[in-house]
This record gives structure tokens, sequence and C-alpha cells, in this order.
């Protein structure tokens, strides 16, 4: 138990530096993790106990990563609000499709693969940077009610089906389509995860599940017994991943996503066949 137990905060630790570093949430590495975990468990159902589990640990990590945001000044209040509002209702979308008896192991796994491939190409052929060769209007350009209600209500849906916080689609969409500078989409990409996994983890909760764990400590599809360390691990490693990711490179950070998720990708797969 004491080993399982530091494993998880190490683990948490992680999670929490990638999603300060990139914006993410750190849903990416929670995932896959928690799948496996109750998958060996022999619970019916591990994807939504993953989803919903995976969800409460990256409401901590981007919760710490928007106060560091904060306080260094790069906060965009208004914006990472709205489009986290949009993503609750994209929670919920997703949700069904979750918890139906489409959404097998088989389904999700590839589904999970197959985001996080197209995600780092996004990643890696995305603008290095809006900011030192930008004008003034350019810099600062800001997201209409449209493009909140598009980036939000893609990332809620996502979040759903994956357990993510919807940062890997956002902040491509923010940068890619609407010509965001990389540093604000990351800043409300990680305001707007607070919301998107609070609502995404609050909902599986309140679903009853078919079999329940053999803990006192799960409320519907949440088991805070396992999550909890990695919550407070992740708090902890998103201050330091956001310090990191001001001192990197962007084509930098950009090439170590796309690698970190492709190895991910491959983990998932291979973890069913």
């Amino acid at each position: 138990m004491i080993s399982e137990f530091l494993f998880l905060l190490l683990f948490g630790l992680l999670a929490g530096i990638v999603a300060g570093f990139f914006g993410i949430g750190g849903g990416i590495l929670f995932t896959p993790l928690l799948f496996y975990l109750f998958g060996e468990q022999g619970v019916e159902n591990p994807v939504a106990w993953a989803i919903g589990s995976s969800l409460f640990c990256t409401f901590a990590a981007s919760l710490s990563s928007s106060l560091q945001q904060f306080r260094g000044g790069n906060l965009f209040l208004k914006e990472g609000i709205q489009v986290g509002l949009f993503g609750t209702l994209g929670v919920w979308v997703g949700k069904q499709v979750t918890l139906s008896s489409f959404y097998t192991e088989g389904v999700f796994v590839t589904f999970f693969a197959l985001l996080l491939a197209i995600v780092a190409v996004f990643f890696y052929i995305r603008p290095t940077s809006h900011g030192e060769d930008s004008s003034e209007s350019e810099l600062d350009l800001s997201l209409s009610f449209g493009k909140t209600l598009i980036t939000g209500g893609i990332g809620g849906f996502l979040a759903a089906l994956a357990g993510i916080g919807g940062g890997v689609a956002m902040v491509p969409i923010m940068s890619l389509l609407f010509g965001l500078r990389i540093s604000k989409a990351v800043s409300i990409s990680s305001l707007a995860i607070v919301f998107i996994s609070t609502s995404g983890w609050v909902q599986f909760a309140l679903d009853t599940p078919l079999t329940s764990l053999q803990t006192q400590f799960s409320i519907g599809y949440v088991d805070f017994a396992t999550v909890l360390p990695l919550a407070i691990a992740s708090w902890i490693g998103g201050f330091f991943g956001v310090k990191l990711g001001k001192k990197a490179s962007e084509r930098v950070a950009a090439i170590g996503f796309a690698v970190l998720t492709m190895i991910v990708a491959v983990v998932m797969i291979l973890r069913v066949h």
C-alpha cells in the first residue's frame, strides 16, 4: 500500500508538471494510468471509472496552473470563463456517449490513441510565436462569442470521452484556427479546464455505476482513494510546470509534446492487444 501510494504521488507530480508546461490539464497521463489500474481490479466499465476519476485529477492540476498564470499576469478571465462554461455543456453531451453501450473499451482506446496522434501533429505544426514580429493589434486578438462556443464545446466533449481537460484540443484550436499567440491560448485553456474538469468529475460522480469498487471512498464513477494522491501531487507539479514552460522555447515544447502523446498512444494500444 505504501509503495502504491508513493507511486501515485510521483506520477501525479509528473502529470502536474506536464499540465502546467503545456496548458493541457494532465489527463493524457491520468487517464491511461487509471484505465490500467481499474482494469486490473476487474471493475465493470473501467473506461467510465478512469474518465471520471481522471477529470478530478485534471481539476487539481489545471487550478494550480491557472493560479500560476494569474500570478504571472497572464490570466484572461473573461475568455477563460466563457470557454469553460461552454465546455460544461460539451461535457454533458460527451458523457451520454461515454456511458452508452457503444463506447466499449476497444472504441475508447482507439479513439484515445487517434486523438493523441492528431493532437501531436497539431502541436508540432502550430506557429512558434505570434509575439515578437506581430503588430500590437495581432497581439491583442480576442475570442468572439462564437469562437468561445466552438472552443469550449469541443474541449468539453473530448473531456468526457477521454478524461482529459480538453486543452489538447482547445490550445491548437485557439492558436491554429483563431490566431491567438501560444501564451494566451495556454492561459485561456488552463482556466477553462478548471470549469470543464469540475463539471466533468461532478457529473460522473452523480451517476450510479453498475458495479462499485470495494472501497468506501468512491462516489459514482470517481474513486477518491486513488485520485487524491494524484491530485495533491499534480497540484504541486502544476506550479513547476508553468515556470518551466516560460523558460522553454515553443518549438522544443511542441516537439516534446508530440513525442509524449505518441508514446502514450502506443502504450494504450498495447494495453488492449
